[in-house]
């Protein structure tokens, strides 16, 4: 297993598959399934022979219709992204001068805004990780904040998010795993708001880590801005191809269907693990946040036994009594594991 550098950068550049070695049972990574749909790899198989040539703006203009008749916007208010990390690289190009990150939270916005010199402010949530109290700063003119967020799995209403506007302010959202909630009741990725920012990963839905897929939404003019210092041809023909894949009714329909599913998985893992005695995180995301006492022993016990799960302590505003676990059909391998491990630790405390 990788060890932690505990500088703030290294853990900031921590993430899940640094915890799965080869052959492991991965609750770590946060992708869906194994590998994507065999209708998306014949799509993208038939593009191939078309590599030797650069992406189009055919190809282009594809990938943003199809983005934009899945939210209701326009071409304008699209643009396709090597996954929605590409977005958080490019957020240093708005110029903020002071930043607000939604803490616990995925941590690559703060990586690539503290990189580029802005000034980060963490504002961080006491569980259950809820917005209701957060004291964002008046003088942030970028706010950052995940919904469901990641890694807490909290999702936040509409309200909450739209209550973080401020004139002379960006918010941004990312909305990475929003099509796992039935309904995306929350999303704002519909709203033509002058100074909101959505960013979405078709990563994990479709199973496409190894291509990097996403897009943002926002009004033309904060595009333009995200965009003004990007490298030419940033997305490339495969990439295009499988976000217009993605966002045909039919896909759509698809992954709406499989987000119902995993609901009830996850209601079945959390149960599980309930079961067993730690204490999960309520949330809506396809992942599990929870906590017990020796979580370190857990870690180390389910890696022994070829299971990864995701650290906690790397995330700001947690620490190693947390651990996060992806909603899988194996969960009870999981739970079985955690519960030799707790079984362990509380018969040494009775010696």
């Amino acid at each position: 297993m990788a060890s932690l550098n505990t500088s703030p950068l290294s853990a900031a550049r921590y993430h899940g598959d640094q915890d799965v070695a080869p052959g492991m049972l991965d609750f770590a990574v946060n992708v869906r399934h194994d590998r994507p749909p065999e209708w998306l790899v014949r799509q993208l198989a038939a593009r191939l022979p078309d590599l030797a040539r650069y992406p189009s703006i055919d190809d282009v203009q594809r990938a943003q219709d199809a983005v934009a008749e899945r939210h209701c916007r326009t071409r304008d208010e699209v643009v396709p992204l090597a996954g929605a990390a590409e977005g958080f690289a490019l957020l240093s190009n708005l110029r903020p001068v002071r930043a607000a990150i939604v803490a616990p939270a995925f941590t690559e916005p703060a990586a690539a805004l503290g990189a580029a010199g802005i000034a980060v402010h963490h504002v961080v949530l006491e569980p259950p990780f809820g917005l209701d109290h957060a004291q964002v700063p008046d003088d942030a003119d970028l706010v950052v904040v995940g919904n469901p967020t990641n890694p807490t799995s909290v999702l936040h209403t509409r309200e909450q998010l739209l209550a973080l506007r401020r004139p002379g302010r960006i918010l941004v959202v990312d909305e990475a795993f929003a099509d796992s909630v039935p309904g995306e009741n929350e999303s704002l990725a519909g709203d033509s708001l002058p100074d909101v920012l959505v960013l979405r990963s078709l990563t994990k839905t479709w199973s496409l880590a190894g291509l990097r897929v996403g897009y943002a939404l926002g009004s033309p003019e904060v595009l333009a801005r995200l965009t003004a210092q990007r490298a030419h041809w940033p997305v490339g023909t495969l990439q295009l191809a499988a976000i217009a894949a993605c966002c045909t009714p039919g896909a759509v329909a698809d992954a709406a269907a499989d987000a119902v599913r995993l609901v009830a998985l996850r209601a079945e893992m959390v149960s599980g693990l309930e079961s067993v005695g730690v204490a999960v995180v309520d949330g809506r995301a396809p992942f599990v946040l929870f906590s017990a006492p020796g979580a370190d022993l857990i870690r180390n016990h389910l890696q022994n036994k070829g299971i990864a799960v995701r650290r906690g302590d790397t995330f700001i505003g947690l620490d190693a009594r947390y651990l996060r676990a992806a909603v899988r059909p194996e969960w009870p391998q999981l739970v079985q594991a955690i519960a030799q491990t707790t079984a362990g630790v509380q018969n040494g405390r009775r010696r």
